[in-house]
């Protein structure tokens, strides 16, 4: 299949913020949240909504109808140059058998999201080639302390150079970043390598628990030695990444390189947990391997292209984009 890489974003833009998973309104009113919307045009963009946004049903969710007619009107509409998803959450796997793919083949626009909307970044990519980004969703907006690290890795991705190197932040929270008005815990931050080494190929990953949500499906990817980017989330622990990470190196038994998100401190992994698990598998040993990288459940978090082009290397450390 050929890759489809989107347009980046350009000044005047629009954007439209949907939620094919989780309500907005899971954590909080659509009014506390216009600081996001403020952040997010202050970029020189037009921040829009789709029409089913405010809907919340018993599992902070909604209709299957009402987060397709969304999902489908935002790429249909030629006025939406990218797609941002709220938050992430738990079934927008629910879509997957009803999504009109050659609405999306048809009108390639950049896709941001992360956590749930792993399954529909693997989806989309299965099913169009469309490469999409991996990164906040509209209510990491809120969040004030580390902002413009995110901010600007987020602006790196989306409207920058197709070619650009991820960074590393100073220091990272671990606290419940959509909620501004908690103290943080800040954290120092520093990449640390597993097994040495140099790689380059597609990225592959996201939430490694939603991602084996997609296993055995029409949506599941196909890549030959691609390069694994996998993080967890704050409902798994070590023990779920255990065992999942086992699943995953099973149906990838030849990636070329594995780059792990920083865990949250709900997920009790420790540096030595996380070896004991890494040393259980002897592909690793023959791979860089590389964590406590930012993306996933901490923040702030850098975005970066799944179906891109990535080069890995240990010495120097570096993750850069090739083409993204």
């Amino acid at each position: 299949m050929d890759k489809i890489f989107p347009k980046k974003l350009q000044m005047g833009d629009e954007i439209r913020v949907i939620s094919p998973s989780s309500s907005l309104l899971r954590t909080g009113s659509f009014k506390e949240k216009l600081i996001a919307k403020k952040r997010i045009e202050s970029c020189g963009f037009k921040v829009t909504f789709g029409d089913h946004i405010l809907e919340n049903d018993l599992i902070n969710s909604s209709s299957i109808v009402s987060r397709l007619e969304d999902f489908h009107a935002a790429f249909a509409d030629p006025n939406v140059k990218a797609v941002l998803c709220t938050i992430g959450g738990f079934n927008s796997n629910e879509l997957l058998p009803f999504i009109n793919w050659e609405v999306i083949k048809n009108n390639p626009k950049i896709f941001c999201g992360f956590s749930d909307i792993t399954a529909l970044h693997q989806a989309i990519f299965a099913h169009t080639g469309l490469v999409t980004y991996y990164g906040p969703g509209y209510i990491a907006f809120l969040m004030n302390e580390l902002q413009e690290f995110q901010t600007d890795e987020w602006l790196k991705a989306v409207s920058g150079d197709s070619s650009y190197k991820l960074s590393a932040s100073d220091y990272f929270t671990s606290d419940e970043w959509y909620l501004p008005e908690i103290p943080r815990n800040y954290i120092k931050n520093e990449w640390k390598v597993y097994n040495d080494g140099n790689a380059t190929g597609t990225i592959l990953g996201g939430n490694l628990n939603t991602l084996m949500l997609i296993t055995g499906t029409s949506s599941q990817i196909h890549l030959h030695a691609p390069i694994a980017f996998l993080e967890n989330a704050e409902g798994e622990d070590y023990l779920d990444w255990d065992r999942e990470l086992a699943h995953f190196l099973q149906i990838y038994p030849d990636i070329a390189g594995l780059v792990i998100g920083r865990f949250p401190k709900e997920a009790n992994m420790t540096g030595d947990l996380l070896h004991f698990i890494l040393d259980k598998f002897p592909q690793l040993r023959h791979i860089p391997v590389i964590y406590d990288v930012d993306f996933g459940h901490t923040q702030p978090i850098f975005t970066f292209p799944l179906g891109g082009d990535v080069e890995i290397s240990t010495d120097p450390l570096n993750l850069h984009i090739l083409r993204g």
